[in-house]
């Protein structure tokens, strides 16, 4: 950390500690709230930046739009403000790694762990398209992991800065180009699908270790990804199913409308995957290969999450393969001894024999030292005294397997899994490989599959704070959205997506419509030209009073960011709550 920066306290209250990253437009140093007492980020523009009006625009309206977000994968904007002509930023302190310093220790991440930071991810791309909000620069480097694994998004607003931005020949700006859309390389607007895309890139990346599209310039990637198809993810890494593969090939589509529809539709098609991706592991048979056969019986068996074995075209010799054979050898042997004796006894060289209770008996062999079992042994030996495995079985098959055992099944209550499907055999007693009971019943106990609470109906009604409380102990996510309804008192939840007794899943998102009565919040329409404010006031059926305009001298550094003729403020100011028919007055810097 620069000797300028030691000890350096921003409006007094914001100190500064350490520097945790650095990038082209700004820095970010981790520091303390003095007033509340916690940790917190606080990202400083460059000085070679602010005296661009651009560069402090961009990056003020990082904090005017991330504020008014609010979600579990979105990383928290506290607070914005100004020192000294240092501009900055305060935030949630997100203690872990972003997913592109992860990418580059690990190569390839884990197949479950990509799928729960991207449905994440996606969930809060959702809840910022559902404000109208586009990110237009999702990428591994704006996604924070912590270390139990909780992912955020953060860099709201700055898609369009040097930060992350490269020129084409035409003057067309654009976002990160490794990460970038078609459409947006085409010089289109940034759309909901746009971000989708984006995120797609970051998911092949989190699996292979590599981008889909690389080049020597940013023009020779952005040109790849409006006519190039990635290569497959499966030519990197093969452990990376055939569906997982065409779930995000589907997101990398040129054309936005074969994209899935919405962040939120592809947050439930990520979390989908990931069961199927669970489920195919637990349905796998034991592993119990030797040495010599372990290469063919992961084949064959399907464990895609396995890491990758050594190459069997050179097998060492192996003392314990030898062993094997000859005991396979020898078994052969003795089973055939067993039939010929068989056939001496009770075939047609015989009558009826009354069997003999087995006993064991070791006789000497006249020109061996060892001792061999007899017939009446080897047939005690080779009978099966083991329970049989019958985990992850349905149960018609688990049944059959017991039947052919000469055992008696009984079932328990079925109980909830994470990890087993619905029908199948999720726990056996006595467990597989111990000795039969004396009594020969085996007692098993079938899932239900995952426990998916369904959305209380009583909901509806309920003060808002207490809704959310009762929503998240079902461990879902909520995001509240505030909603004007003159017929239903304020802080009171009128409805929910998906509605009541819709049956979900922990981790679902969950959005909760307030009411804030007869009243409407104002919205932000500051760092906007005054028409274009107007319009979307107009829109948003809101009265315009008037608009005040004001010169420097009474704006005074507000000046300094805000352009002749656009929005300052409002009066009443942006965020407040307002009867519907109160109309409000625009502050505009004077043309």
């Amino acid at each position: 950390m620069p000797t300028s920066m030691q000890t350096k306290i921003l409006s007094q209250r914001y100190e500064l500690e350490e520097k945790i990253g650095d990038g082209g437009m700004a820095a970010v140093y981790r520091g303390r709230d003095l007033r509340l007492n916690r940790v917190v980020a606080i990202k400083i523009l460059h000085p070679h930046h602010a005296a661009d009006l651009n560069f402090r625009k961009r990056f003020i309206h990082e904090a005017q739009s991330a504020a008014n977000l609010r979600h579990p994968s979105i990383v928290d904007i506290y607070d914005e403000g100004e020192e000294d002509r240092q501009h900055y930023i305060v935030m949630e302190f997100v203690d872990g790694s972003d997913l592109k310093s992860m990418i580059l220790r690990y190569k390839q991440l884990p197949v479950q762990q990509v799928l729960q930071i991207a449905a994440a991810i996606a969930d809060g791309l959702d809840a910022a398209h559902q404000l109208g909000m586009v990110h237009r620069d999702v990428k591994p480097q704006n996604i924070l992991v912590t270390h139990d694994g909780t992912a955020k998004i953060t860099d709201f607003g700055i898609a369009k800065s040097s930060l992350s931005t490269a020129q084409t020949d035409t003057g067309v700006t654009f976002g990160t180009a490794d990460y970038i859309s078609p459409e947006q390389a085409r010089g289109q607007p940034a759309t909901a699908q746009s971000d989708i895309y984006a995120l797609g890139v970051t998911i092949y990346e989190s699996l292979t270790g590599q981008l889909p599209f690389t080049g020597d310039t940013a023009v020779a990637v952005a040109l790849q990804h409006v006519g190039s198809k990635p290569p497959p993810i499966r030519r990197h890494n093969p452990n990376v199913s055939p569906a997982l593969e065409q779930l995000v090939m589907r997101a990398l589509a040129k054309n936005p409308a074969e994209r899935p529809t919405t962040a939120r539709d592809f947050a439930q098609l990520l979390r989908a995957q990931e069961e199927s991706e669970v489920r195919d592991t637990a349905h796998q048979p034991p592993y119990r290969a030797t040495n010599s056969a372990r290469s063919a019986t992961s084949i064959s068996s399907g464990m895609r999450n396995m890491p990758p074995l050594r190459s069997p075209t050179t097998p060492l010799p192996s003392r314990e393969g030898r062993e094997f054979g000859g005991f396979i050898i020898l078994l052969l042997l003795l089973t055939l001894v067993v039939a010929v004796a068989y056939l001496f006894v009770v075939g047609p060289f015989s009558q009826v024999v009354t069997p003999a209770t087995p006993e064991v008996v070791a006789t000497a062999q006249p020109n061996n030292d060892t001792t061999v079992a007899t017939p009446t042994a080897l047939a005690t030996i080779l009978s099966d005294n083991q329970v049989p495995n019958i985990l992850n079985q349905n149960e018609q098959n688990a049944l059959s397997i017991l039947r052919e055992a000469g055992l008696e099944a009984v079932p328990e209550p079925s109980q909830y899994s994470d990890t087993v499907g619905v029908g199948l055999i999720m726990s056996q007693r006595p467990a597989a490989s111990e000795p039969i009971p004396d009594d020969k019943t085996i007692y098993y106990v079938l899932s239900m599959g995952r426990n998916t609470p369904s959305v209380p109906a009583d909901i509806i009604g309920q003060n808002t704070n207490q809704g959310r409380q009762a929503l998240e102990a079902l461990g879902l996510r909520v995001i509240l959205i505030e909603e004007t309804n003159p017929d239903v008192a304020p802080d009171t939840i009128v409805r929910t997506d998906p509605p009541a007794y819709t049956q979900v899943q922990s981790g679902d998102t969950i959005r909760v419509y307030s009411s804030i009565g007869n009243n409407r919040r104002v919205p932000n329409v500051t760092g906007i030209s005054e028409q274009d404010a107007v319009k979307l006031l107009t829109a948003a059926e809101i009265p315009i009073a008037s608009s005040d305009y004001q010169t420097c001298d009474t704006l005074g550094t507000a000046c300094d960011t805000i352009q002749p003729g656009y929005v300052v403020n409002t009066n009443p100011p942006v965020g407040s709550l307002i009867p519907t028919s109160q109309e409000i007055i625009l502050i505009v810097r004077t043309p």
